[in-house]
């Protein structure tokens, strides 16, 4: 069989009949998947720069945001190719889509308060991107919209844990019982399985 053939994709049908346009739907996963894979890197990159008896607290609440990223990416990819989808080839061309030039480390690469400014950046973004997921599918598309709000339930915590270090405003966050626990998007990713 060629790659040019088209099949007939009954799960891919409905969705048009339920009024999503599925090529615009690809996209935003693909972009938000771009988004979750660099912002993994990012964070490992950060992470790393925080230093001292403050820092150590600072990196294991990034460590617990970096490796639900990685989950959220890896949550998106099943969904990409069961709707006719995939990754660009090229990783670079992948890491420039995200748009998340801001994560680079700041001109003080020790600055904790710089780091944790980033790390809420990326989680906004990621709340605005996952919100427009889930509106494009509710109530048309189950099957995204359970990814997408997973993620995007994922995504506030992470921006209130951030805004709690710089600014002091209550999360109600409780420590994971370990990294990468992902209590709302474990059943969509394999990726972090003990």
């Amino acid at each position: 069989m060629s790659g040019t053939e088209k099949f007939n994709v009954v799960g891919v049908n409905i969705l048009g009949q339920n009024g999503i346009d599925v090529d615009e739907l690809v996209g935003a996963l693909v972009h938000n998947a771009s988004v979750e894979f660099t912002a993994y890197y990012y964070f490992t990159s950060l992470r790393t720069h925080c230093t001292g008896m403050e820092g150590e607290g600072v990196k294991g609440i990034i460590e617990d945001a970096r490796l639900e990223d990685l989950s959220h990416f890896e949550s998106c990819i099943e969904r990409i190719h069961q709707l006719g989808g995939s990754l660009p080839a090229d990783a670079s061309d992948f890491v420039k889509m995200s748009g998340c030039e801001f994560l680079q480390l700041p001109p003080d690469p020790t600055d904790l308060r710089a780091i944790l400014e980033k790390c809420l950046k990326a989680e906004q973004g990621a709340i605005v991107n996952w919100d427009k997921v889930c509106r494009m599918t509710h109530g048309k598309d189950p099957t995204t919209y359970d990814i997408a709000k997973d993620i995007l339930a994922e995504e506030i915590e992470h921006e209130s844990w951030f805004l709690e270090l710089l600014y002091g405003r209550p999360s109600g966050h409780m420590r994971r019982r370990y990294s990468g626990e992902r209590p709302h998007t474990r059943k969509h990713s394999r990726a972090l399985d003990m």
